[in-house]
């Protein structure tokens, strides 16, 4: 059995390089997801971007994106999106919606749930096919967003701030170390308080 998961890896890490190399970025695959038994070979990273790089191209998603992206989740705007590296499979989750036409920061660390919205920028009331200027979102290290929730633009999150599943998170908590939850989302608890 374990012969046939080295050469289950072995395959994936031959596509991998065959296929990605050319498709993604290579600091993408610097991360833990790459990392594992025989320097690499074997991790389930390179099975991960395969599948993301061939169902991408299949349903003719996230095509500019230079790193492995779910193929049910939407990234606009890759070049305004920054995050750790290592932090690859915040990206790995079904749902969510990266609206990158305002800056998105992410901190290293940091767990987003399925569902997620993050949006920079609202439609214009006067004209739904315009947007209204939008306003860069940063998210601090550490930080656990829940299944559903919404982060509206010019939004800033502490490190260590959990958003309750299913809010919509209106207005900023620099310092973070809270759990927000609701719509709008409010804090309900400090973290370190007993």
């Amino acid at each position: 059995m374990k012969i046939f998961k080295v050469i289950r890896g072995i395959w994936w890490y031959f596509w991998g390089h065959l296929l990605l190399i050319r498709r993604y970025d290579s600091k993408y695959f610097s991360g833990k997801e790459f990392q594992g038994r025989l320097n690499g070979l074997c991790a389930v990273g390179w099975m991960i971007a395969v599948k993301d790089a061939f169902s991408c191209h299949i349903h003719g998603v996230n095509q500019k994106v230079p790193w492995p992206v779910n193929p049910c989740t939407i990234v606009v705007g890759a070049e305004n999106i920054s995050f750790d590296p290592h932090d690859i499979r915040i990206f790995q989750v079904p749902g969510c919606y990266y609206q990158g036409i305002g800056k998105i920061t992410i901190g290293s660390g940091c767990y987003i749930a399925p569902n997620v919205g993050l949006i920079t920028a609202n439609h214009s009331f006067e004209n739904l096919d315009d947007h209204y200027p939008p306003k860069d979102i940063s998210i601090g290290k550490n930080c656990w967003i829940g299944m559903g929730s919404v982060i509206l633009p010019g939004v800033e999150l502490g490190d260590h701030t959990i958003v309750g599943a299913g809010s919509v998170v209106t207005k900023s908590y620099k310092d973070g170390n809270c759990i927000i939850a609701g719509n709008p989302a409010k804090p309900i608890r400090f973290l370190g308080d007993s």
